[in-house]
């Protein structure tokens, strides 16, 4: 081998080590003392930060790394070293707006995706039988003391009714899952076409939503919130679900036209809805959702629990060793299609 080229390699293997262990700054408002402590055990040239905003923008050429929602483009502008980026949320459209993030081919933006399912999931299970069993009229009964048989409208069983998930992510696939457990036709519909796992009974694109939403007697919507899903479930793709069907939300509030899904409940086309996001959000006092016995409102909290912390924390940590290796973090957000 040439000396010329020998010498090369070798100047690069330099590098390489020089950069893999050089010391990388990230600025944090989520980490507490105690995960910093273990985070340094198994990257330990990671400095972790907890500062102001304002600090921060004065020290922003210091930072390799970033939680998203510090972020600011003044900000981004001014940290010409960055170069990772964690949302600590799985939907990221409220950062698609900053420029400097998606813009710049330098930064690698990544989300926690996987990390809400299970527990997002049984939420939507949560809902859907809550309002298949009628346990909101039973709610009411019991609370003014009263053994009332007759109380709620009517009992609904699931096994044997078809899911649609509108959206098979890593949320999507962990509310199929259980959908098949409850001995349900599961339908879903996903960006790119692939085979369907074992436990959805059809698979398609976004071609087939509408003749999958004249079958589904339960529709749930675990979509990303992106220009092509604002505003996809309105009036007249709610009139083309099956009629007494239910509609869950735990994507997006903007993903369904409130006024359309008012209009469906009361009308009586819907049977009912189980809502973690609205749009808009939080949602108004004077909303007719809030006081309709057919529809259950949760204030996006359905990620909410131990076991999601739990898988938050080891994505982050996983990043986090990687990052101080320099190799190629997981769950990257592709920019352009957001998410």
């Amino acid at each position: 081998m040439p000396r010329v080229l020998v010498a090369l390699l070798l100047l690069l293997s330099l590098v390489a080590c020089e950069d893999v262990r050089g010391e990388r700054v990230y600025w944090t408002s989520v980490l507490d003392d105690a995960q910093i402590t273990e985070l340094k055990k198994t990257a330990p040239n990671v400095r972790f930060v907890k500062c102001s905003r304002k600090e921060a923008l004065e020290r922003a050429t210091e930072f390799h790394g970033a939680d998203a929602h510090l972020l600011s483009e003044e900000f981004l502008a001014a940290a010409k070293n960055l170069r990772w980026v964690q949302s600590w949320s799985a939907g990221v459209d409220r950062y698609m707006g900053l420029k400097g993030l998606i813009e710049n081919d330098a930064i690698t933006f990544t989300n926690m995706k996987g990390a809400h399912g299970p527990v997002i999931a049984e939420h939507v299970f949560a809902m859907l039988l809550a309002l298949r069993r009628d346990l909101p009229a039973y709610f009411d009964a019991q609370r003014e003391g009263r053994w009332d048989r007759r109380a709620g409208s009517g009992q609904r069983a699931l096994a044997g009714s078809t899911l649609l998930v509108a959206g098979m992510g890593g949320i999507g696939r962990e509310i199929a899952k259980r959908g098949k457990g409850f001995d349900m036709k599961v339908l879903a519909t996903v960006r790119n076409a692939r085979e369907a796992p074992e436990f959805v009974d059809e698979l398609g694109t976004s071609k087939v939503l509408d003749r999958f939403l004249e079958r589904a007697d339960v529709v749930a919507i675990a979509l990303p919130l992106t220009k092509e899903t604002t505003g996809l479930f309105n009036a007249e793709r709610i009139a083309k679900m099956k009629k007494g069907a239910i509609l869950l939300n735990i994507g997006r509030g903007k993903i369904v036209d409130t006024e359309a899904l008012v209009a469906a409940l009361k009308s009586g086309h819907l049977a009912g809805a189980g809502l973690d996001v609205t749009d808009p959000e939080p949602l108004p006092e004077d909303s007719p959702l809030w006081k309709m016995k057919n529809v259950i409102i949760t204030p996006h909290v359905a990620g909410r629990a131990e076991l999601t912390r739990t898988r938050r924390t080891a994505i982050f940590r996983r990043n986090v060793e990687r990052f101080a290796k320099g190799r190629k973090l997981v769950n990257v957000v592709d920019k352009k299609a957001g998410y």
